[in-house]
């Protein structure tokens, strides 16, 4: 149970899984208003930055869940580097089927709602280790503007225009499923371009130490057309970013 090798290749230097520079992580968490011992659940937590910079800097308390073994260690390397490991766990694990054994305070999965077969039913997989009253936070990404061809909606890694909602929609979608979304911090262009062009200068590095390798003449392709479409599709059209709900 892990990851494909190509994702951890290709986010190697990454300290955040998704297109939210650290300014934006620290910005989410001030409006939060995180109170000291706070109890976290973070879904599909990758190297760990929510749980590890929110210990150090509001005093929370929490458990990341990822199913990449690198992802894992990074994260409990980060949590002893920032002298939080005795606030913060990893565990190495299936997030999709993870609920906690006594209820949290704030639920998270932050990019990855397929872990949940969508956003509903991550929302539905979150609540369930969320206490009454609890804070529940969602990554997701949404339409800046509306794709005009499936070219540009494949350009987004989507399959069709029904993938994604508007940010109105969205906002709507969350309301329809009882929740207010009481804070937002949403990605900008600049984000996703250190998100995304960070991501070619670990491929390249990648290849240029492992030219043999399986996986070389898939990082080559990528590496290749990678950048020319991002640029043309995904960072004209796709946004992204957290919003916090709570249960009605």
């Amino acid at each position: 149970m892990d990851l494909p090798r190509i994702f951890t290749i290709r986010e190697s230097s990454h300290r955040i899984h998704n297109p939210f520079t650290a300014d934006k992580l620290a910005a989410l968490g001030r409006a939060l208003r995180l109170e000291p011992g706070t109890r976290a659940l973070d879904l599909a937590s990758g190297t760990g930055e929510l749980l590890c910079t929110w210990a150090r800097d509001h005093g929370i308390t929490g458990t990341g869940v990822d199913i990449s073994t690198v992802f894992t260690a990074e994260a409990r390397a980060r949590a002893a580097e920032l002298g939080v490991a005795d606030r913060v766990e990893f565990v190495h694990g299936d997030a999709s089927g993870h609920v906690a054994d006594v209820p949290v305070d704030l639920a998270a999965c932050v990019g990855a709602t397929w872990i949940g077969g969508g956003l509903d039913g991550t929302v539905e997989l979150l609540a369930r280790s969320l206490r009454p009253g609890g804070l529940m936070l969602i990554g997701e990404p949404f339409w800046r503007r509306d794709p005009p061809d499936q070219e540009t909606v494949e350009g987004c890694h989507a399959s069709g225009p029904a993938d994604f909602l508007a940010l109105p929609g969205l906002l709507g979608r969350f309301g329809g499923l009882g929740y207010d979304v009481v804070e937002m911090v949403l990605a900008d262009q600049d984000s996703w371009d250190r998100y995304r062009a960070a991501q070619w200068l670990n491929l390249r590095g990648w290849l240029d130490r492992n030219p043999d390798d399986e996986l070389a003449a898939q990082v080559r392709a990528e590496l290749t057309t990678d950048p020319v479409r991002y640029a043309r599709y995904e960072r004209e059209y796709l946004g992204w970013g957290v919003f916090a709900l709570m249960k009605r």
